[in-house]
């Protein structure tokens, strides 16, 4: 057996499975905080177009919608106009739902805003959990909540300035994303290995 072959030996949260890409996102990325505006509007967009779906499947797709989201600049994404908002409905690499794509564009107007109101998305975004990550203590994967009190503040917030799917469910998947929740199980190597 080459090196390539060998069985994985690292526990991990049982929700990632033996997918390469599924286990390289747990690995390098989800629970890890970000502040970069950024990457926060990449995972807001589709933390909201995984709704009602898998998250693999969105994970599957993301570099398609890194090319049709113009690499999740909100500048950008922001001046789409009804043809390009007609185009992404026909593009096979996204999720063609008109209102998640409609959605995109008014995320990106309203975090714009959010922008402009507090110098970053992140000077926002974090104070939801006091500017540091929660790190909670999870024995198994039944354990880990669908929701928390700080995602519903953060979403009851999110709906009044204008952005689209973002309710508690997703605004939590969302938050334990990019680090703000700390959500590994406590056999996962991520817990194991933490300071």
């Amino acid at each position: 057996m080459t090196q390539q072959q060998m069985p994985d030996p690292l526990p991990r949260c049982g929700w990632c499975g033996a997918d390469p890409a599924y286990t390289a996102y747990h690995d390098e990325e989800w629970g890890v905080p970000s502040r970069d505006d950024r990457h926060l509007f990449e995972m807001l967009i589709l933390e909201g177009a995984q709704a009602g779906l898998s998250w693999s499947t969105i994970l599957r797709k993301r570099e398609a919608y890194r090319l049709a989201y113009d690499g999740f600049d909100p500048r950008a994404v922001a001046a789409y106009g009804p043809e390009r908002l007609e185009a992404q409905m026909q593009d096979p690499g996204i999720v063609r739902n008109r209102l998640k794509v409609a959605a995109a564009v008014a995320n990106a107007r309203a975090f714009l805003e959010v922008q402009r109101e507090f110098g970053s998305f992140a000077t926002y975004l974090w104070a939801f959990v006091g500017d540091r990550p929660r790190v909670e203590r999870r024995r198994t994967l039944a354990d880990v909540p669908s929701v928390s009190p700080e995602a519903q503040a953060l979403s009851r917030d999110l709906l009044r300035r204008g952005f689209k799917f973002v309710g508690p469910t997703i605004i939590y998947a969302f938050m334990q994303a990019v680090g703000m929740v700390d959500d590994h199980v406590d056999t996962c190597w991520r817990r194991i290995m933490a300071p």
